[in-house]
């Protein structure tokens, strides 16, 4: 049997707007201080806790789960944050005895264990999803109650390291596409209007100004005093008027005959670069998601699963500590092997594309 296809690689709805839904909650063990309270022998203690509570559930098959103990290789640590498993922190900052990562083959669920907090685990999917999301999400945290005690206060809900994340624990984004509504320059302006309302907008590339992928995450920032429920169903509402505002946006943008042009030299560079260093393939891949959503970029249209899980593929394998290169590498082999990875990637899509009948 093959590997396992990887969450990212699954298509989803909404996805010609959403790339991806995420939601996670934080917990920690009854009676057991915070993990920076703690040495490394109760670090340990807490590790073999969750790994006990994780080994024989049913809820955690063994073959499609695996733990990661180890994280000497800055390079891996770097990686998995770049596909979002653990957070930048995780893996740099603080004790890290007896820190683990458990998580799905699929890369779908991830638990981090000895962060922040005792655990805090999370499921991605593809396109908007909150509620499948949420579901299987809720499936783990009643399996890990159901073998652990967690720290919950009648008053303030379930405890957390972070005060901001007292209550339910629970972090709840989409990662949109927003590329009209960034060429309008309405970004800011919505951004401000949605912090107003609990929720954050920002770019995942972590600037203030504007984004060369184009992708931005809405999340909420609310946490106490507001059910799980309630929460996703806001933020589902939410987005969905963001993706109706930027395909309005759209309409307007792809009126202009340049745009089909910057489209098709996006994927003309993509397809056939030998270097392609890391801002500038964001930009690309941006500009090519953008002409495959909207139906004009035909070299890379796809029946039955899509052509949009690859590119999500490509954006998620092209990032700076996914590319696979020798040890020691200089940006030049990074960006020559990012290069090639893209190449490949889109010359099998064309391959995999039906042939047109010619005309008699």
């Amino acid at each position: 049997m093959g590997k396992p296809a990887k969450w990212y690689e699954k298509s989803g709805p909404e996805e010609d707007m959403v790339v991806s839904t995420h939601v996670s909650l934080s917990r920690n063990l009854s009676g057991i201080p915070f993990p920076d309270k703690l040495d490394n022998d109760r670090r340990v203690e807490v590790l073999k806790k969750i790994d006990e509570a994780v080994t024989g559930n049913p809820c955690f098959p063994p073959e499609e789960f695996l733990w990661q103990y180890v994280f000497s290789d800055p390079k891996l640590c770097v990686g998995l944050a770049e596909r979002r498993l653990v957070t930048p922190d995780f893996l740099c900052t603080g004790n890290l005895h007896a820190r683990a990562l458990f998580q799905s083959k699929d890369e779908g669920f991830a638990m981090m264990v000895n962060g922040a907090d005792h655990l805090r685990f999370q499921v991605m999917g593809a396109g908007l999803c909150f509620h499948k999301v949420w579901q299987e999400l809720k499936e783990k945290d009643d399996a890990l109650s159901s073998a652990l005690a967690f720290a919950f206060d009648e008053e303030l809900g379930y405890l957390t390291s972070n005060p901001a994340d007292l209550g339910t624990g629970m972090r709840a984004s989409v990662i949109l596409h927003l590329p009209a509504m960034e060429e309008g320059g309405i970004i800011g302006r919505t951004a401000a209007n949605l912090s107003r309302l609990g929720l954050t907008l920002q770019s995942i590339d972590g600037e203030n100004g504007e984004s060369a992928s184009c992708l931005y995450e809405l999340s909420n920032q609310v946490t106490l005093g507001i059910g799980e429920s309630e929460a996703l169903t806001n933020l589902d509402s939410i987005c969905r008027q963001l993706i109706r505002q930027e395909r309005g946006a759209r309409k307007k943008l792809l009126q202009r005959p340049e745009i089909q042009d910057t489209v098709a030299r996006s994927y003309g560079i993509l397809r056939y670069a030998r270097l392609l260093d890391y801002p500038e393939f964001e930009k690309l891949l941006s500009n090519v998601r953008l002409g495959v959503s909207c139906g004009f970029l035909q070299e890379v249209s796809l029946p039955g699963r899509g052509s949009l899980p690859v590119l999500h593929r490509l954006s998620v394998e092209g990032q700076p500590a996914n590319v696979v290169v020798a040890p020691g590498g200089n940006p030049q082999v990074e960006a020559a092997a990012r290069a090639r990875f893209v190449r490949g990637i889109l010359a099998a899509m064309e391959r995999e594309k039906p042939q047109e009948e010619p005309e008699e």
